[in-house]
């Protein structure tokens, strides 16, 4: 019973992810229409226009991100979420009241500055949790996300353009109104001062009496993790913060959010003979069902080997994938089913573990800044590769761009054998230690 009020408040909390998956995969069954000329819109949208249809967001995030730092140490964990989930709701709202390309693209960038739900939701869940669960509830963050998505392909789908639109924004709004019911976490609460409302936060997630001796010597756990020795910490936050920005290199370059965005152009130039549509929303549910089973294996095998032989299973699936679309050498069913494999390898490692591992590693008094710090980094790397995907494609080809991919893959599992700590389980004292500590070989379970 001690569990619930904590799995209860991760639902809640990731009812943003849900919101925030619907409209940034929004663009996947949009993008055709919208440069046809029986187009919504007042006018088709011009190459340009779909470029930045496709990476105004990430633009939008990285204003966004560094405000979403502050205000989740002023505001709070759970105002900062209402006022993420209130700008997802705007976006919705704009969407159904125009017509108009401008408009249209001032919405997707809009979505990216309410985006920051993702840093907002990792460091809310890893506060309320315990650290026997804490890998796999901060994982439901990405699911939350993955079910989103899902639900755009399948609202895009089988909905008019119209319709989709005031589903989303009743999906925002309903979200929104449910973020009310949670309480602030107990380790922000401590940070400015107030250990009575701490403690009865705590006591709430964790299902506790406030008399009780488990409350106050976790309570009293929290306040030593607010006050460590700054001159010994400081070279394993150093450390941390440099391993987990390149694990969030790997979670962006290893392509799986190309695939995402332009889930329908990839499967009719791969499958030409098969509905894109369906295979769009096929691939949302491998992701969701990958996400799933990831949540899982965070707390049960570690976060460590899971990074490593994802990546490595990425990497391969992409060199298949390579030589399928540039030779052609198999039929169509196979290139699809190995776009799965890369969608189910990338989710369990990659597009898991880095969030996990920005939730718990670093210490609360820096989780804030460099949780900013490293999710702007993450937008960046977005738009990056949103923005030149396109122009790669075209002067490259299907092939060689799933080659980059492959390469990313492999480097990262490398890097992860030699640089990355397992965390699974230990407090946040314990993860510091691990990053301090020099060990030349670690072992790969």
């Amino acid at each position: 019973m001690g569990l619930l009020y904590q799995f209860l408040g991760t639902l809640i909390i990731s009812t943003m992810g849900i919101n925030m998956g619907v409209i940034f995969a929004w663009p996947a069954f949009t993008i055709t229409l919208f440069q046809t000329p029986n187009t919504t819109l007042d006018r088709p949208m011009t190459d340009t226009e779909i470029s930045l249809f496709g990476s105004l967001s990430s633009i939008g995030a990285l204003i966004s991100t560094p405000f979403a730092g502050y205000m989740l140490e002023t505001l709070g964990r759970r105002n900062c979420s209402v006022m993420n989930s209130l700008g997802l709701v705007l976006v919705w709202v704009l969407l159904v009241c125009t017509r108009n390309v401008v408009t249209v693209l001032v919405s997707v960038f809009l979505s990216g500055i309410a985006s920051s739900v993702f840093l907002v939701g990792s460091v809310y869940i890893s506060e309320i949790c315990q650290e026997s669960i804490r890998g796999g509830m901060t994982a439901c963050n990405m699911v939350s996300y993955g079910i989103g998505m899902l639900l755009s392909y399948l609202l895009g789908g089988f909905l008019s353009y119209d319709v989709m639109l005031y589903v989303g924004m009743s999906m925002s709004i309903a979200g929104t109104c449910c973020l009310f019911m949670l309480k602030e976490t107990p380790i922000h609460l401590l940070n400015k001062g107030k250990e009575k409302e701490a403690a009865q936060s705590l006591a709430f997630y964790r299902m506790w009496k406030l008399n009780s001796k488990e409350l106050q010597d976790e309570i009293n756990n929290m306040k030593r993790a607010l006050n460590p020795d700054l001159g010994e910490k400081s070279k394993s936050t150093q450390r941390s913060f440099l391993v987990n920005m390149v694990v969030m290199t790997a979670a962006i370059f290893q392509g799986l959010v190309v695939v995402q965005i332009y889930a329908e152009p990839i499967f009719s130039e791969a499958v030409p003979n098969a509905s894109a549509t369906l295979c769009s929303v096929m691939l949302a549910v491998t992701n969701v069902l990958a996400g799933m089973v990831a949540a899982y294996a965070t707390d049960s095998l570690g976060r460590r080997p899971l990074m490593i032989y994802a990546s490595l299973g990425s990497g391969i699936s992409c060199v298949v994938l390579g030589t399928l679309m540039q030779f052609h050498w198999g039929p169509n069913w196979l290139t699809a089913a190995f776009i799965y494999t890369f969608a189910v390898m990338y989710t369990c490692g990659a597009g898991t573990v880095p969030f996990v591992l920005l939730a718990e590693t670093f210490l609360p008094e820096v989780k804030s800044f460099f949780s900013m710090v490293l999710v702007e980094y993450v937008w960046l790397c977005n738009f990056v590769i949103l923005f030149i995907f396109n122009p790669l494609l075209k002067a490259l080809g299907w092939g060689p761009v799933f080659y980059i991919f492959a390469s990313i893959c492999f480097l990262s599992s490398s890097f992860c054998v030699f640089f990355l700590p397992e965390t699974k389980g230990l407090t946040v004292e314990e993860i510091q230690a691990k990053f301090t500590s020099k060990r030349k070989v670690p072992k790969l379970y």
